[in-house]
């Protein structure tokens, strides 16, 4: 059983980081930098604790706490993900959790855990949480979580325990708050892991009602993201965590909403219709554990895309009139595209963020391209790319169709190569030239 548990944690550690990499941006164009922080409170499983803060927070900034995969830790989810590189666009804080414990997955098991104030790593990052309140003017309704994989399970975890703190959550490949619950210090649950563990949408909705008994006030809005192929957290879990949370809020299992996002993405909503609908899933079909992490949706469904930086300084990336910086307009067009490559031997992922450099915000935007010889798309986020090779179009996608004047609106996508990863030399959007950086 060791073994099996090992082998499990392992196949989820890859999995998970291999999901995370598949949408990395560049390093935060800024000087801010992920800083540790140590005795910021109660601490009894003894996590660590990073914190980013973009140079130019919000006046009140919202505050994301971020939490990795199985032998993840904070800095690798940091480096690996575009929730820092979106704080600095948006202007608010992240904290990254971070496990000591030997398989490096959060506790989502033990009765400790599942209990509030009971003494593991809930407990942890609840402090983290008031350490940074008491330090910054953070906005108390924009306090939210998001994970992938043992982290995604947090998410659950922690809206079950605090719905008194966070507003939302957004979980990458998850199971059902409770459902891990072990009895004998097992770290692991295999029943839910397969799918085998199911209950009636009261009976889920009881376990997160019971985590803190008498509570009367809202609860945390969530999002849910999960592959039809996961072969490590069984796909049967999705819809647990759709029953879980509809009942939560007083919800029918029946959506308010249904659409297709992108190709292969099935999105429905209960509770409402609009972008901030009480519960929102995402099905990916065909899609394994290795399921692509849409930072930029997550933050928009989180509601941290509402805020920008403090005025009073202009960061890194918006250089004032005196000095232009590398990042400045170029000669062409009304638009700029920054576009980076990330390649091993037979494909890689790209990066793309385009910025609208008129002083017109664009109402619908395609960004056209033209990809080398040899090169195929097989799936993209925040945009939808077709066809798959040659002449391309990337067209926005339903939550990010608006790039304001001086704004930008980052997308990405994965394809195959038959010996280079070159970039393609020229970008229009909606017909118009860009610079390119």
């Amino acid at each position: 059983m060791r073994s099996k548990v090992k082998a499990l944690l392992a196949a989820i550690a890859m999995l998970a980081a291999t999901a995370v990499a598949a949408v990395v941006l560049p390093p935060p164009a800024s000087a801010a930098a992920l800083t540790e922080v140590t005795g910021f409170g109660a601490n009894p499983s003894n996590l660590r604790m990073y914190l980013y803060v973009p140079d130019n927070p919000a006046p009140r900034p919202g505050l994301l706490v971020a939490v990795h995969y199985c032998t993840g830790t904070g800095p690798a989810f940091y480096s690996g993900s575009q929730f820092a590189a979106l704080a600095d666009r948006y202007g608010y804080i992240v904290i990254y959790p971070s496990v000591t414990r030997s398989s490096q997955c959060f506790d989502v098991a033990s009765p400790q855990a599942l209990t509030r104030g009971g003494g593991s790593d809930p407990v942890g990052i609840k402090s983290m949480i008031d350490y940074v309140r008491a330090r910054y003017p953070v906005d108390a309704d924009k306090i939210v979580a998001t994970g992938v994989s043992s982290g995604a399970m947090m998410t659950n975890v922690l809206l079950g325990l605090y719905p008194d703190v966070f507003s939302a959550g957004s979980a990458f490949a998850g199971v059902p708050f409770g459902c891990f619950a072990t009895a004998n210090g097992s770290e692991w649950n295999s029943d839910c892991a397969n799918g085998l563990v199911t209950k009636t949408p009261q009976q889920w909705g009881d376990l997160v009602r019971n985590a803190y008994p008498g509570y009367t006030g809202r609860r945390p809005r969530m999002q849910t993201w999960h592959g039809t192929n996961d072969e490590v957290l069984r796909y049967p879990n999705f819809g647990e965590q759709i029953d879980q949370w509809t009942n939560v809020h007083g919800l029918s299992q029946t959506p308010s909403f249904t659409d297709t996002p992108q190709s292969g993405y099935t999105r429905t909503r209960y509770g409402g219709t609009g972008d901030t609908a009480p519960v929102e899933a995402i099905s990916l079909n065909g899609v394994s554990h290795n399921l692509p992490v849409d930072a930029a949706a997550a933050v928009h469904f989180l509601g941290l895309d509402t805020t920008t930086p403090s005025p009073s300084s202009p960061g890194p990336s918006s250089p004032g009139p005196s000095s232009p910086g590398p990042s400045s307009p170029g000669p062409a067009g009304a638009c700029r595209v920054g576009y980076t490559v990330n390649s091993w031997s037979t494909g890689f992922t790209a990066s793309v963020t385009v910025t609208n450099t008129g002083t017109a915000a664009i109402n619908g935007w395609t960004l056209r391209f033209t990809l080398p010889a040899g090169q195929s798309v097989t799936n993209a986020w925040n945009a939808s790319v077709s066809p798959s090779s040659g002449a391309v179009a990337a067209t926005n996608v339903s939550y990010n169709a608006t790039v304001a004047a001086g704004a930008s609106q980052t997308f990405g996508f994965q394809a195959t190569h038959t010996g280079s990863a070159a970039e393609p030399t020229a970008f229009t959007l909606n017909g118009a030239p860009c610079a390119v950086v």
